[in-house]
């Protein structure tokens, strides 16, 4: 992840960042993943002041999505697990340490392109703080490292979808693409950025599946109900595994007798050798559904994973976000919470906060905490998180950040010094935000966390 940080008046169109810091986040990740999401990286600097006139923003365009069959199932060079670990986890056959140089030089390929963006700007004198022949926009500092290395998920989306052998009733990870309509889903249990739990529940599923009448749903209008399925695990062992179900045209008693169908098999069927601490079920007709508009409907056990960071214990809900890698995270968290500088005058702006712990981890070093999230889930459980422990100066609000921030800026007095830290999801941040984070005076630090650096992360840096 990308930290970003300045001291500057905030409101003036003619500073871009003037004492950035770009902090190394641990290598969270130790290697760029697709689905599962993606590694990433750290790193920290200043950079450069100039006057922007405009900003250059690109789109990256998306391939668009086909709903042909795979038509061609057949091997390809290299063995199907090999060929899986070379998309979701390409620098696999590297040590560590040889995976930190490449995502290094990866950065410093990020920040050179930066620069050229910032000096295509009109009327703009870049001073940087490292030699001309760098061409680097702010000083890049090693990686750290992370803790953890293999098996390092806390959370694993898994798919189904014809396997190699054509079953259609397989789970895993998705090679080929919709566009070309070669899609094929391949287990995923010899990849080391996956546990062992996580694989073992994802194993049993299939096993499920495939004694199940029902079709799974491979392509929504074409019919099927079983899709994907979602594990959480925690430090401490627990495991909470979230089923997706298209209803289809199913009444609420078959319905129901899905449901604990699916129920008795984790329970007291194969499944039980799992050890789930809860199974959820979700019908959705969307690819991705939120609880507001399909709520999770616990089958059984807690309703809640919670875990144990920087001193707190913090609640997870089901859709919640969480850094993926735990041991990670606190590392990011640190540094974080350096980068602010907050002390007892200070309030804190957590914009994307997720379950809170930025925010909530630092609430006893500044006056008061604000945190907005767009998933209702998720502020709760912040609320949840910050009552349990004992913190009092916390609020947390649900919405977008692009709706919530401008009235949020506008009720805090002048003179109350404000520190904002934003954890935009991939898509960045909405240009609103950037916009009243730029136009309050108040606000005299920022810290940008990005799990993806280049893309929407580079043009939220430069606007």
């Amino acid at each position: 992840m990308a930290g970003l940080k300045r001291r500057v008046p905030l409101h003036s169109l003619r500073y871009f960042i003037s004492m950035v810091g770009l902090f190394s986040k641990p290598g969270l990740l130790p290697w760029y993943a697709r689905n599962p999401p993606g590694w990433s990286q750290l790193f920290l600097g200043t950079v450069c002041k100039g006057d922007f006139t405009r900003v250059i923003a690109t789109k990256c365009q998306k391939g668009q999505k086909s709903q042909k069959k795979p038509s061609h199932l057949g091997p390809l060079d290299g063995s199907w697990q090999e060929r899986l670990a070379d998309v979701v986890t390409p620098l696999w056959r590297l040590s560590y340490e040889e995976q930190l140089k490449v995502k290094f030089a990866a950065q410093k390929k990020i920040l050179q392109r930066l620069e050229s963006y910032i000096q295509m700007l009109n009327g703009v004198s870049v001073t940087t703080a490292v030699p001309k022949s760098e061409r680097l926009s702010c000083l890049l500092h090693p990686i750290i490292p992370s803790p953890v290395i293999n098996g390092y998920r806390n959370k694993s989306t898994f798919s189904v979808n014809r396997g190699p052998d054509g079953n259609p009733k397989t789970v895993g990870f998705y090679l080929g693409t919709w566009r070309d309509g070669n899609v094929v889903c391949v287990q995923s249990n010899h990849l080391k950025n996956i546990p062992e739990k996580h694989s073992q529940v994802a194993q049993y599923y299939e096993v499920f599946l495939r004694q199940s009448p029902l079709e799974p749903c491979l392509v929504f209008h074409e019919g099927g109900y079983w899709r994907e399925l979602t594990v959480r695990t925690n430090s401490q062992g627990h495991t909470m595994a979230i089923i997706t179900f298209h209803p289809q045209k199913l009444s609420q008693e078959e319905l129901h007798v899905q449901k604990e169908i699916v129920k008795e098999f984790f329970i007291r069927g194969p499944g039980a050798a799992c050890g789930l601490t809860s199974l959820y079920f979700q019908e959705s007709t969307m690819t991705r559904c939120s609880h507001q508009q399909s709520p999770y409907q616990l089958l059984f056990g807690e309703p809640y994973i919670f875990e144990e960071l920087l001193s707190l214990k913090i609640r997870i809900s089901p859709d919640a976000f969480f850094q993926i890698n735990t041991a990670g995270a606190e590392m990011l968290y640190r540094t974080v919470g350096e980068l602010t500088g907050v002390n007892s005058d200070t309030i804190l702006l957590d914009i994307c906060c997720g379950t809170g712990v930025i925010g909530l981890s630092l609430a006893q070093h500044t006056s008061r905490v604000l945190g907005i999230e767009l998933v209702e889930q998720a502020v709760e459980d912040a609320r949840w998180t910050a009552a349990f422990n004992g913190i009092t100066n916390s609020e947390f609000h649900t919405g977008q950040a692009e709706k919530i921030l401008p009235g949020l800026l506008k009720s805090k007095e002048d003179g109350q010094s404000i520190v904002a830290v934003v954890n935009p999801a991939r898509a960045g941040l909405h240009y609103k935000v950037i916009q009243a984070i730029r136009n309050f005076r108040a606000i005299h630090t920022l810290v940008f966390v990005s799990c993806k650096l280049h893309g929407e992360s580079t043009r939220n840096v430069i606007e």
